[in-house]
């Protein structure tokens, strides 16, 4: 059932009051119900874009954005270097990131590293079209699977941050994985072990319900959902990929009439960035569900649809006060300096025109995050986007060398 904009109260006071997260969101045994019997996985070869098809695209652009981006992921790996990595096979506690931000970047160094080099490996393989990159993401991921890393993770619920961790390192992996299987010759015995490493991980991972007042049902479940989309995906396990699903009915039974995610608009000064970093997630993994065959993307559910939250996060971009009572209208924006929130938007607009969002990201590309899928703007971008920017800008180059002699 849809709800209006719901009273400004921090997340545990609704929690302890009942007002929103039990009885407005849905909750983890209500998603467990949902019959989502139709959705199976159709095509475990289906990465999140069609790999083939954006090879020859490449191929032939003369779009100078995609040019550069192509240019710059295919330049500089080294497999060497990334198979020297120590795999994680121990894992302590990691610092909040708000409380504690030193502490957690030190932290969190060899995860993102973890990250990076997948996504780069595939990138690079996507750029180039050797194989030597898909290859050695194998070798990679093996090196790591061999070695059981991620599976001694602590889960405390007062410290959380390592389990949020390791959520973005399995749809890093499984992701930049679902690039490159399909063109890798050989390596049975290594593919098989990263696969069975993947698998293990994610059902150990999502066996976490996550606190009933947040991370059970926020961004965090979003971020859940999308490996165990992908990893579902990959080794043709139905419920998981179920699992990967019910996120999009959680988000859109929890949704306002306005479009709201409350559980992320209810973050006081970052209820913006919130709800933005919600989609990030859910249209990424909308993007996995879609390559399954499923018209996920127009799916309307409890009289919601995604695109009401996308409308409504640009209205609260262009005029915070549409907040109203739900957050501070003093919202930090800091985030719209960094392109790795906005990869979304890349692939929202790959399947739908949006003018608001065509216009800022363009202000943001290329985009590229680690874990959520790498280099989406060479992946998903129109090659005849941002042609008027190239434009405007050679004629403004014309008329100044024009000026020059007068």
């Amino acid at each position: 059932m849809r709800h209006p904009l719901l009273p400004l109260l921090p997340v545990a006071l609704l929690a302890m009051s009942g007002t929103a997260v039990t009885a407005d969101t849905l909750s983890r045994e209500e998603r467990m119900e949902l019959d989502l019997s139709e959705y199976r996985v159709n095509d475990t070869d289906a990465s999140y874009f069609d790999v083939e098809a954006r090879k020859a695209l490449l191929s032939e652009t003369r779009n100078p954005l995609l040019l550069q981006v192509e240019e710059e992921a295919g330049l500089g790996i080294s497999c060497r270097q990334k198979l020297n990595y120590e795999p994680i096979t121990t894992r302590g506690g990691i610092p909040g990131f708000y409380p504690s931000p030193d502490e957690w970047e030190l932290a969190t160094e060899p995860l993102f590293a973890f990250e990076d080099s997948v996504s780069e490996l595939a990138g690079a393989f996507v750029a180039t079209g050797d194989t030597f990159y898909a290859d050695c993401l194998v070798k990679y991921l093996y090196g790591w699977a061999n070695a059981k890393a991620l599976t001694t993770f602590r889960y405390d619920s007062l410290e959380p941050q390592a389990w949020f961790a390791s959520e973005s390192m399995l749809f890093a992996a499984a992701m930049a994985y679902s690039v490159v299987r399909p063109y890798v010759e050989g390596f049975e015995e290594e593919r098989a072990e990263v696969e069975r490493w993947l698998h293990g991980l994610a059902l150990q991972h999502s066996a976490i319900p996550g606190e009933p007042e947040e991370s059970c049902c926020n961004n965090h479940f979003y971020r859940r959902a999308l490996y165990a989309s992908m990893v579902g995906v990959l080794v043709e396990d139905d419920d998981l990929f179920r699992f990967g699903v019910s996120a999009i009915y959680s988000a859109l039974h929890d949704m306002t009439e306005s479009g709201a995610l409350p559980l992320e608009v209810g973050r006081g000064r970052r209820a913006i960035h919130y709800q933005n970093y919600a989609l990030n997630y859910l249209i990424t993994n909308m993007q996995v569900i879609h390559r399954q065959g499923y018209d996920i993307f127009d799916l309307e559910y409890e009289g919601s649809t995604i695109h009401e939250a996308i409308d409504y996060l640009f209205v609260i971009l262009d005029d915070p006060a549409a907040l109203e009572d739900y957050a501070p209208l003093e919202q930090f924006m800091g985030f719209l300096r960094d392109p790795q929130y906005f990869t979304w938007m890349d692939i929202y607009l790959a399947h739908y025109e949006h003018e608001p969002m065509a216009d800022f990201v363009t202000r943001v590309r290329p985009t590229y995050n680690r874990s959520a899928g790498g280099f989406i703007t060479l992946y998903f971008m129109a090659p005849d986007a941002q042609e008027h920017i190239y434009m405007d800008e050679e004629r403004r180059s014309t008329e100044a060398f024009r000026g020059l002699g007068n």
